[in-house]
């Protein structure tokens, strides 16, 4: 009897302290979704971490836009929701969470749905411990030039266990020895004993169009990289220069050496459709996809260990039964998307420690 009371006392605590747990106020200050009022965009709008990035419809006046946010439960931003706001000035949001100890300032940035031709990756700037490379563009009749965050790469995941790494030791950064003026670095770095334990051991350094989500890192890092951008051209080929070194030991992702395996690169450009369940493609299905269309890809017999600056050109190849449609090239149903890695298997944590590509005077060529 005396041990059934003792239960039923327990039982009793625990159920209070887990009722006092689910009403305490959330920590979180995210902004989970944005929609404009205005119909000026030609896809919904991209959040990575502290940044909404907003295609827009060519020739829109984007000075006069009501932009609207659903938030973690609880908390609040500041200008309201509902706001009208100046979208050529980049403005900022601030949310704060409902236990009023986490604030969170995001930054709106407008691309205008063109992508540019040409990347001499000699634009770049230093977000939070990273860098993030950017493009420019002169919208026709102005002279101002126009930010373009048409690159995202995985340092804001490997920001999450970074520590006091500096911005240019991240697995993606500048260097200032390219082809002519700054180069794009990608080096496949250690995640250290944090990483090791969550079958993590490596982080690819990686470029690529697109948003990548910090949050899905560490629960699903497939899915973290969302690939594309819109695209209304036909594309033809993608050429640049690169440098690769493989890393000195090859190892899986349960951090086990694999004997007689070489680490390599990853270059490749994919155009797909979209449609009402496809968005974007990610890292389970960019080469994948029933939604792809055509692929300009490295062939693994043409990949080379190189110290001097190596030309490549990737035609791109439709897939079997795949065309351009015109209608919907001029509606901006279709994405395109680039994507560079150190490593080819990095996003499945296979790779060498080390394993370094250098590129520059990238370019897309389309009709």
């Amino acid at each position: 009897m005396e041990l059934k009371k003792i239960f039923i006392f327990l039982t009793t605590v625990f159920l209070l302290i887990a009722c006092i747990q689910d009403e305490a106020p959330n920590f979180e200050a995210d902004i989970e979704t944005c929609t404009v009022e205005e119909n000026i965009l030609m896809r919904d709008p991209q959040i990575e971490n502290t940044r909404i990035n907003l295609i827009v419809k060519p020739t829109v006046d984007i000075t006069k836009a009501t932009l609207h946010f659903t938030l973690t439960p609880g908390a609040t931003i500041d200008p309201p929701s509902g706001t009208v706001r100046d979208l050529t000035q980049n403005p900022t949001y601030t949310v704060t969470s409902e236990d009023r100890k986490s604030t969170k300032t995001y930054t709106v940035s407008c691309t205008d749905g063109g992508v540019p031709s040409n990347y001499d990756f000699e634009h770049f700037r230093i977000y939070a411990k990273y860098y993030l490379f950017y493009e420019l563009s002169i919208p026709e009749g102005e002279e101002k030039p126009q930010t373009l965050d048409i690159w995202s790469s995985g340092n804001a995941g490997f920001s999450l266990i970074a520590g006091n790494t500096l911005p240019e030791d991240f697995p993606t950064a500048p260097s200032e020895f390219g082809k002519s003026g700054y180069c794009l670095k990608l080096e496949t770095k250690s995640t250290g004993s944090f990483g090791e334990r969550l079958k993590m051991p490596i982080a690819a350094g990686n470029l690529f169009f697109g948003t990548f989500k910090a949050l899905n890192a560490l629960m699903n890092p497939l899915k973290a990289t969302e690939f594309g951008i819109p695209f209304n051209h036909i594309p033809i080929y993608l050429e640049g220069h690169y440098k690769y070194k493989a890393g000195e030991v090859y190892k899986d992702k349960e951090n086990n050496v694999v004997p007689d395996k070489k680490d390599n690169f990853d270059i490749y450009a994919i155009m797909y459709e979209t449609d009402e369940t496809v968005k974007f493609l990610d890292g389970t299905n960019s080469l994948t996809s029933p939604n792809l269309v055509a692929i300009a890809r490295f062939d693994e017999a043409d990949k080379k260990e190189t110290d001097t600056w190596t030309r490549f050109e990737l035609p791109f190849v439709y897939l079997d039964g795949k065309e351009i449609d015109q209608e919907k090239l001029k509606n901006n149903i279709y994405n395109i998307a680039i994507i560079f890695s150190s490593s080819i298997d990095g996003a499945l944590f296979n790779g060498a420690i080390g394993s370094t590509l250098l590129l520059d005077e990238v370019r897309l060529v389309y009709e």
